[in-house]
């Protein structure tokens, strides 16, 4: 197996060339790999070189290792998710790090040793038209404060939390609330007035909001969480406390349905989420593809404990 770690250099705050490279050649020396190392170039970038890569040797079985954030996991897997010959692992060196949380701590993925020893298994995906999610796709007002945040990073004083402070105040000051058509399954779902619809393959996004607490990426099925808006922009700090703490599927405003397919349609152009990746659009759909890709678990993984602990959850309920 060849192992081919991609590095995006501006994760870690600029330091993860500088801080992942020299271990990588240290541990694959002592393990005798046979790796390389490509540094991306730019945004985007990534995609071309995997997808490319991948078609290069068909006939060679690729680990790819994301090594950044979850932005460098999505262009991993938006490059690799159809390769029949490659797997994808994850060096987590971004600030938010959400798709590792169902699988263990990010100190153990730091570990090198873990990632490189460890087995694959497959799990499902999220394609929206052209782009693949494996954490969650959304519309509404979280969907908007993304593509806020996008724009005021641009901004000299402004990064990170920063930017996405000021991109909740600049949606305040925003109408809240939308007019969305939504089908599940080809069935009409009726919402009323939408604040938020979340399409979850696994439970976090946006730096740790448990959006889908009982979604499990390897089940088979979509979990959709749609929010209702109620009261005033006022009442939404409380709300979306419960949000970030997965505490919102029994409050009445929220309808928590699972199938395989969501299409949400507006009569204005809003924007949509797909892991973290935002556009305008009028309408979208969020597919699950089942077994789609392969992901390296590392060794002392808790997830198969996780997984227990949802059957028999899901057992209950």
């Amino acid at each position: 197996m060849k192992h081919i770690f991609v590095i995006n250099p501006v994760a870690g705050k600029g330091k993860a060339q500088e801080l992942v490279q020299p271990k990588i050649e240290a541990c694959c020396a002592q393990e005798g790999l046979d790796y390389e190392i490509h540094v991306t170039t730019g945004p985007y970038a990534a995609i071309d070189f995997v997808r490319g890569r991948a078609a290069q040797t068909p006939e060679e079985q690729l680990r790819f290792y994301a090594c950044g954030g979850d932005g460098t996991i999505y262009e991993v897997v938006n490059g690799m998710w159809d390769a029949p010959n490659a797997e994808f692992a994850a060096v987590p060196l971004g600030s938010g790090n959400d798709f590792i949380r169902l699988f263990g701590d990010k100190a153990l993925f730091l570990e090198l040793e873990n990632v490189i020893h460890g087995s694959s298994i497959a799990l499902d995906v999220i394609r929206c038209g052209d782009q693949i999610a494996v954490n969650q796709c959304s519309m509404g007002f979280d969907a908007e404060v993304c593509a806020k945040q996008g724009d005021y990073k641009h901004l000299p004083l402004l990064s990170g939390e920063g930017a996405y402070i000021a991109a909740v105040f600049d949606r305040f000051t925003k109408k809240i609330g939308h007019d969305f058509e939504i089908e599940i399954d080809g069935q009409r779902v009726d919402n009323g007035k939408t604040l938020l619809c979340v399409c979850g393959n696994s439970r976090w996004y946006g730096g740790g909001f448990m959006a889908a607490p009982r979604a499990m990426p390897n089940d088979g099925l979509l979990d959709f969480v749609m929010v209702r808006k109620a009261g005033n922009r006022f009442k939404l700090a409380p709300l979306f406390m419960k949000l970030r703490n997965g505490q919102h599927l029994d409050l009445p405003i929220t309808t928590f349905l699972r199938g395989r397919k969501m299409t949400i349609r507006c009569d204005v152009p809003s924007a949509v989420n797909v892991d973290g990746e935002t556009k305008y659009v009028r309408e979208a759909a969020f597919e699950l593809l089942e077994n789609a890709i392969r992901f390296v678990l590392p060794v002392n993984t808790t997830f198969h404990r996780v997984r227990a602990e949802w059957e028999r959850a899901e057992a209950i309920k």
